[in-house]
């Protein structure tokens, strides 16, 4: 295994947390050697500090990318923190169906790794509105600043084992049999999530506000500082009255923010 020295584990990991607001601590040491080792076996580099110079050299983008692939970790699963979705479904979505005049429902799951989360709200969308559904534009905008991750999002294919927690009645209405060890969605569902490659320490881009956002276990692995500032760009992305959702480990310092607390893990502005 590839030795890494203080001085490459710092420059690396201040690149990371400049360009990724993830910090790793100095205990994460065995993950960055394990998760690059291959990458620099590949490229013929026999030291990080010459991993780390062509990263900055390197000016197609193609080596930060791969570098954000490897260094992430993207795990998620099907009604992950249930009680988050059933809040939305009872409390969020009667009140966003009452106040949206222009019935353009702008929400977003931001960090949405292989795309479970925002399948289950846009299946949770249109079990609620129902025949209503027709007449509203639900478009859920996805995010994650890992191509791998969204490629199988936008694929929409998704083991039986996985699919387990899915309630029957949603499977059945919203999914298909893939092949014999996998389910796909279907177009009408499919097509009400937008995968799209963001990473949340750019600038945001957003023309409109958006009404709901789901950020659910990515702040753990950013500092305080970075939390604050990106909880700032969050605030100002949301209408009044919106919802935000964070991880259950993720609480927010209330002293510190604009956000008013409504629940654990759940905030409105």
């Amino acid at each position: 295994m590839l030795e890494i020295t203080a001085k490459e584990f710092q420059l690396l990991t201040d690149y990371i947390n400049d360009n990724y607001g993830i910090r790793l601590r100095d205990e994460k040491k065995s993950l960055v050697i394990g998760r690059l080792q291959k990458v620099l076996e590949e490229m013929n580099f026999a030291t990080f500090s010459e991993y780390y110079h062509s990263l900055l050299k390197d000016k197609t983008g193609e080596k930060a990318r791969q570098l954000a692939e490897r260094i992430t970790t993207n795990h998620t699963y099907f009604m992950r923190e249930a009680a988050h979705f059933d809040f939305f479904k009872d409390k969020v979505l009667p009140y966003l169906e009452k106040s949206i005049r222009t019935k353009d429902m702008r929400i977003w799951s931001a960090a949405c790794s292989t795309g479970e989360e925002p399948y289950t709200l846009a299946m949770i969308i249109d079990e609620f509105l129902g025949s209503e559904k027709i007449h509203w534009d639900t478009k859920i905008l996805a995010t994650d600043i890992s191509e791998k991750v969204l490629n199988k999002g936008k694929r929409g294919v998704y083991s039986t084992i996985s699919t387990g927690p899915i309630p029957p009645h949603w499977k059945l209405n919203y999914m298909k049999k893939y092949d014999s060890r996998n389910m796909v969605f279907k177009d009408n569902i499919k097509s009400e999530v937008i995968f799209r490659k963001f990473n949340l320490m750019d600038e945001f881009p957003f023309k409109k506000k958006f009404h709901v956002v789901f950020l659910r276990n990515v702040m753990i692995y950013f500092d305080e500082e970075t939390k604050r500032k990106l909880l700032g760009k969050i605030y100002d992305s949301l209408e009044y009255g919106g919802y935000l959702f964070v991880g259950h480990s993720e609480g927010i310092q209330r002293e510190n923010t604009r956000f008013n607390y409504i629940m654990p893990a759940v905030y409105r502005k």
